[in-house]
């Protein structure tokens, strides 16, 4: 089942944000199990949205990768709010 991911950093800048991309995705590739990821400026910070096609690839993403390089130089300060639902419906524009 698809799982839904978004996080909110407040008072986040789109500069902070590619630093933060270079370290959890070099290269500007998606780890495993990651179809879909977007990000913008909203409300006055960052907000990503992610979608991954299991909770379970999502938190080895978050346990290995994310959390343990979120604080990367010049990167977002602090913790984002963050949002996780498992999808109960996902349609893709053919």
């Amino acid at each position: 089942m698809a799982h839904i991911i978004s996080h909110f950093w407040p008072g986040a800048t789109e500069e902070q944000y590619w630093k933060e991309s270079e370290v959890v995705h070099p290269g500007g590739k998606l780890p495993r199990g990651n179809l879909y990821f977007a990000a913008g400026q909203a409300d006055g910070g960052v907000l990503v949205v992610s979608i991954w096609d299991s909770e379970e690839n999502y938190l080895n993403f978050a346990n290995t990768v994310l959390l343990p390089k979120i604080d990367a130089p010049g990167g977002f300060e602090g913790r984002p709010d963050g949002w996780s639902a498992p999808s109960f419906d996902l349609k893709i524009s053919t």
